[in-house]
């Protein structure tokens, strides 16, 4: 077999595809060129972007393997938990475990010993809680959470969300929203949807920062964190139970310092072996690997299979001459 090459069929969130993050001794097995889909050995689908509209006559060839890729939850993208339409796929890419490859949000190793060999920030705002949020995904009812507990205690909001608080510093991205996030007792981590493995930079970015996670998220997070690490905002019976308790931590030091005690502690054997598990994929260099070892490799055909049906292609033709879009979204059967 030659070298496995990988087309992307999809935008990425309406984008290109992300081919800077290829190694460079795998760019050359990715495109992101639909003309070449007929001689890829495998055809990746970023979910978020698919609509039958648009790639419902997306030809399938002999050989080769489709990917679903997707690091979004499936709450938000039922699609793509739908055994229905998975069915066309070889292959899928995601978050969670139970994936083909996966790909979660974990910080690598080095960033958890950095976090727990540097000092913990000085806190001196004058708010115990910080937030930062602009996305309006809102499955996981975070909006009116973090709104009824602003009620009872005080929470600056940096992003677009319930904003109520400017930078008094020059923003450069992520190192000035660690910063920030390091000078408050609590941050609030509230993931757009809950669902299982579906643990995000929300609750990561708090815990690498020196502060306390208030999360709203997956159930089993607790996988993929220091125990006594974070404050589950729905254990106190709404938010004015959960205020009640940051109060509460405020005034009493000693059980504040207890969620902050990982920091000078190895990482949990579980926890580590999770993170070295993720490191040790590279989700370029696994599904170029998977590939390989497939020993398939694309053959040509007149006539390939429309996996989505007849119909769905039909369709998909026809909103095309309709959008009378000057972009081809689909290669030539």
């Amino acid at each position: 077999m030659g070298n496995p090459s990988v087309v992307f069929a999809t935008p990425y969130f309406g984008g290109a595809a992300p081919l800077q993050d290829v190694p460079p001794d795998l760019r050359a097995f990715y495109s992101a060129d639909r003309s070449r889909l007929k001689h890829a050995d495998a055809v990746a689908f970023h979910i978020p972007d698919f609509t039958y509209a648009r790639f419902g006559d997306t030809p399938k060839y002999k050989g080769q393997l489709w990917v679903a890729w997707s690091m979004e939850s499936n709450a938000n993208y039922p699609l793509q938990a739908d055994p229905a339409f998975l069915r066309h796929f070889d292959l899928r890419i995601s978050y969670e475990r139970s994936a083909d490859i996966w790909l979660p949000y974990l910080p690598a190793l080095e960033a958890w010993h950095d976090a727990q060999r540097s000092p913990r920030p000085p806190g001196h705002s004058d708010a115990p809680v910080v937030m930062f949020q602009s996305a309006n995904d809102n499955r996981s009812g975070r909006f009116e959470f973090a709104a009824e507990l602003m009620r009872h205690i005080r929470v600056d909001s940096y992003g677009k969300t319930l904003h109520n608080c400017d930078l008094a510093e020059t923003d450069d991205g992520r190192a000035t929203k660690m910063r920030v996030i390091g000078r408050y007792a609590f941050c609030l981590a509230f993931e757009n949807s809950i669902a299982p493995d579906y643990v995000t930079e929300k609750l990561f970015q708090p815990l690498l920062a020196g502060t306390v996670p208030v999360y709203l998220g997956a159930p089993n997070a607790h996988e993929f964190a220091p125990p006594h690490s974070f404050i589950r905002a729905g254990d106190y019976g709404g938010p004015r139970g959960l205020a009640a308790y940051l109060h509460h931590l405020t005034a009493h030091p000693d059980e504040y310092a207890a969620y902050l005690a990982w920091r000078a502690q190895p990482l949990p054997e579980p926890l580590r072996a999770l993170v070295l598990r993720s490191r040790e994929q590279n989700v370029w260099r696994d599904l170029v690997e998977r590939l390989a070892a497939s020993g398939t490799k694309s053959q040509v055909e007149k006539l390939p299979r429309l996996p989505f049906g007849y119909r769905a292609a039909l369709r998909s033709r026809l909103w095309k001459l309709s959008t009378r879009s000057p972009r081809r979204t689909t290669a030539s059967f």
